[in-house]
């Protein structure tokens, strides 16, 4: 069944089928991404006018749209060009104008003539005391009143549709559904109280209601559980092909763990502990391990990544961790480094920045499997790095790897197991929706010793004491961060705004005290920048957000980002995580310009109330929505139509636990529910998925 089921080519044949659709309103209906019949079936109206009739618009609350019988009375036919035509007309209890602009000649004399009998549908409203209604959207004669819809709905438009349109082409479009097998769980469905599929597309399109036309009516929430369940099927499908990969057995006989955990001067804490077992258990199986390692900012991921990476050694193979930038991947390697060095391992970076000679050497010792644990960037990716043996692929994830990457790396070992780190804490139907076809570890405890950090919400007018304070702190010997806002998407104008703050803060506190970075300087100099601060030289550093991730200065225990309720909530989080990484009792200051905004208060106390990343996460998602908490356009998350991630994070669940389900009892798709999903997978566009499902 390798081609799309016949029954569904007349969905996806050209939009020129519908009823009212030639080739120019083709091309208008691209605004909305609207390519075949089926993508109309799936733009659902977002509201209803409600038109069904009374007798009088008398008692009504004005402005309102309303369908009403009306006697037409005198006309009054514009004085000047470009006035009003005023059309007198009484129903059942009073009188009203209707009222026309750019009227010509005697057309409504004609179309309208005094003591005839219409009915009308349009907004009123009062002028100069009389109830007047601009342009009704319906005059028909009285006896087709059946020409007015009693309820119609009202959808996304875009230049050059308009709601007839949008109406009409639907309508034609839904004519071409044919009747569809289930592909939902009997008892699910049962229990939800969900139509069939086609049902639910007809409830969705006619809503007879405001009510009717949001997410949690049964025909709603069908139709997104669908859409959650046609993604889920893809990420479990694929989450199957990685599986029948046979991966490497790497079993170890636990001696280089457990000299690393002795040597500590704390110990695991639980969490950590049962991460690592459960990475030891995937690697120890034949079946390739595809791993997400999420723990909120200083839970203790990279000593969890690092035991797996001794895992692979322990079974006479190599690893690789890999970060997003070298910043990262250096302190990776000065943090792993005394780590490895205590158990005799040789542990080594690769970067662009390596070369000629250097270079060479360490590409052979990768090659002759005597270094083992290889740390760097994009560069070990590139065609000349071959490893001698690779087991296990560690990624420092922060959104900036695809699963194109994941793949790419794939290919540098037999089949390496791959583990992700992510220290973003994602809500749960998020985490699902991006990474639903991996296998989940959460750190949700931080290590013992942590101190918490104290937050603080400071009115950018108060900003000279802040100054002051600062300068008590480095009086102290300790370290500050100032992260300055992004104002707008454009690096040049945050650019203007750190500079400002770098030439304030130096002309206040010393010159050779204070540091900047942002994101437009070269490589080398944001490193030599990052270098100083690190090793102490410089004792502010100024920076736009390049800081968020990673960068561990344990002295550094003031952090102050201005402008802080122009910032998500996740991102607020992840850099207060930067600081209380020493002994030191550490302070964030979040500026504020007043007033607040009622959602900006909410968001920030929040922060203060809490530490933790996941009930943060959560806020975010609720106060923000999907696309902006974790940046939609390069994160991966899918665009979803119609399910709502934030108000539907249970069926997202419900839709993982039955796509694995069902590929469990049925791998190739074979079952009358499994040929039915394979219908959904490309009513749903998921061409792509169908590929995947095993042969036999």
């Amino acid at each position: 069944m390798s081609g799309r089921p016949e029954e569904l080519f007349r969905l996806f044949a050209s939009l020129e089928t519908l009823d009212g659709v030639g080739p120019k309103t083709a091309k208008h209906l691209a605004g909305l991404n609207v390519e075949a019949p089926r993508d109309l079936l799936f733009i659902l109206p977002y509201s209803v006018i409600d038109r069904t009739r009374r007798d009088t618009i008398e008692g009504l609350d004005f402005p309102a749209v309303t369908t009403v019988q009306v006697t037409v009375g005198a006309h009054q036919p514009a004085r000047k060009k470009g006035a009003a035509y005023r059309i007198s007309v009484t129903d059942k209890k009073t009188a009203f104008q209707l009222v026309f602009f750019h009227a010509r000649g005697d057309y409504w004399a004609r179309a309208l003539p005094e003591g005839s009998e219409r009915i009308v549908s349009g907004k009123v409203e009062i002028f100069d005391n009389i109830p007047q209604m601009v342009h009704p959207d319906f005059i028909v004669p009285a006896g087709e009143a059946e020409k007015i819809p009693a309820f119609e709905p009202v959808y996304p438009l875009t230049a050059g549709v308009t709601q007839k349109l949008m109406s009409k082409a639907s309508q034609s479009a839904l004519k071409l559904v044919p009747d569809m097998p289930e592909w939902i769980d009997a008892a699910q469905k049962t229990v939800a109280g969900w139509p069939s599929f086609g049902d639910a597309l007809q409830q969705a399109h006619a809503p007879r209601s405001p009510v009717e036309a949001v997410s949690t009516t049964p025909a709603r929430e069908r139709l997104a559980y669908d859409e959650l369940l046609a993604h889920q099927l893809t990420l479990a499908l694929a989450r199957a092909q990685e599986r029948r990969k046979v991966g490497v057995c790497s079993t170890g006989d636990g001696h280089l763990q457990q000299a690393v955990l002795q040597h500590l001067p704390y110990r695991a804490t639980s969490a950590q502990q049962r991460a690592i077992s459960e990475i030891n258990a995937d690697m120890a199986s034949d079946r390739r391990m595809n791993r997400l390692l999420q723990g909120d900012v200083g839970s203790g991921k990279t000593l969890v990544a690092f035991m797996a990476l001794l895992r692979a050694v322990e079974a006479g193979g190599q690893g690789v961790l890999m970060a997003p930038t070298e910043i990262l991947a250096r302190q990776h390697l000065e943090g792993l480094q005394p780590l490895a060095a205590d158990v005799g391992i040789t542990l080594e970076i690769l970067t662009g920045r390596d070369k000629g000679k250097e270079r060479q050497t360490k590409l052979g010792s990768l090659a002759d499997g005597s270094l083992k644990i290889l740390v760097g960037t994009h560069a070990v990716f590139q065609k000349d790095v071959h490893f001698n043996d690779l087991r296990i692929a560690v990624i420092d994830e922060q959104h900036r790897f695809g699963v194109g990457q994941r793949l790419e790396l794939g290919r540098k070992g037999v089949a390496p197991d791959v583990l992700v780190m992510t220290a973003t804490p994602i809500p749960r139907s998020l985490a699902l929706a991006q990474y639903g076809d991996m296998d989940v570890s959460v750190l949700d405890e931080k290590p013992a010793g942590r101190k918490p950090i104290k937050t603080a919400l400071v009115s950018t007018e108060r900003i000279y004491e802040v100054v002051d304070r600062l300068r008590a702190v480095i009086a102290d010997g300790r370290q500050c961060y100032w992260v300055c806002p992004l104002v707008e998407e454009s690096e040049a104008v945050d650019l203007t705004a750190a500079e400002e703050r770098f030439k304030h803060l130096r002309a206040a506190l010393g010159e050779a005290t204070v540091g900047l970075v942002h994101g437009q300087m070269a490589a080398a100099d944001k490193d030599a920048a990052m270098e100083r601060f690190q090793s102490g030289q410089t004792k502010i550093l100024v920076a736009t957000t390049v800081i968020e991730v990673g960068v561990n200065v344990p002295n550094a225990t003031i952090m102050v980002i201005e402008r802080a309720e122009i910032f998500g909530l996740a991102q607020l989080h992840q850099l207060r995580g930067r600081v209380g990484r020493g002994d030191a009792a550490s302070t964030c200051l979040l500026l504020y310009r007043s007033p607040l905004s009622e959602s900006g208060q909410r968001r920030l106390e929040v922060l203060r109330e809490t530490e933790d990343g996941f009930a943060i996460a959560e806020t975010d998602l609720r106060m923000r929505g999907a696309g902006d908490v974790i940046g939609t356009a390069q994160s991966g998350v899918p665009r979803f139509q119609i399910a709502d991630l934030e108000r539907q994070a249970g069926l997202m669940a419900i839709a993982q636990s039955d796509a694995r389900k069902l590929l469990n009892t049925d791998p190739t798709l074979e079952t009358d529910r499994g040929r039915a999903a394979r219908s959904l997978l490309w009513l749903m566009r998921r061409d792509e998925s169908i590929r995947l499902i095993s042969v036999g």
